[in-house]
């Protein structure tokens, strides 16, 4: 089973982008569930996207036309690209992987099985 490790947080101002990226160790797994969650100072953790190897995306309404998931074969990473950053994206970024699954929809963190440690995004207004 391999880790989980996000790269490419910071800082930026309001209406710039950012893109984040989730590097999985060890073999690449031919079939996958992914998930970026994010967690701002006081609040719950919350679903921001997924993936399907399928290739099947979703997205939380409140980043739905300004956040774009997809996954890089040579690389082996799940990515997360952000435009259009608002102060309220400020938060905790962390991907997840599940272990089995039914649906790949948004849906709970419990439902994850792997998380990485989480990149700090800022943004400023």
């Amino acid at each position: 089973q391999g880790q989980l490790v996000e790269s490419g947080g910071g800082s930026v101002q309001a209406g710039r982008s950012l893109r984040v990226s989730c590097a999985a160790a060890g073999k690449p797994y031919s079939k996958f569930c992914m998930g970026w969650f994010r967690q701002a100072p006081g609040k719950e953790r919350e679903a921001v996207a997924s993936i399907e190897s399928s290739g099947s995306t979703t997205y939380a309404d409140s980043v739905k036309g300004r956040f774009t998931v997809s996954h890089d074969n040579a690389k082996n990473t799940i990515d997360l690209q952000m435009d259009s950053l608002k102060a309220e994206d400020t938060a905790i970024y962390y991907c997840a992987r599940k272990q089995f699954w039914s649906s790949c929809r948004l849906s709970d963190s419990w439902t994850y099985a792997e998380w990485g440690q989480g990149t700090q995004v800022t943004v400023s207004a």
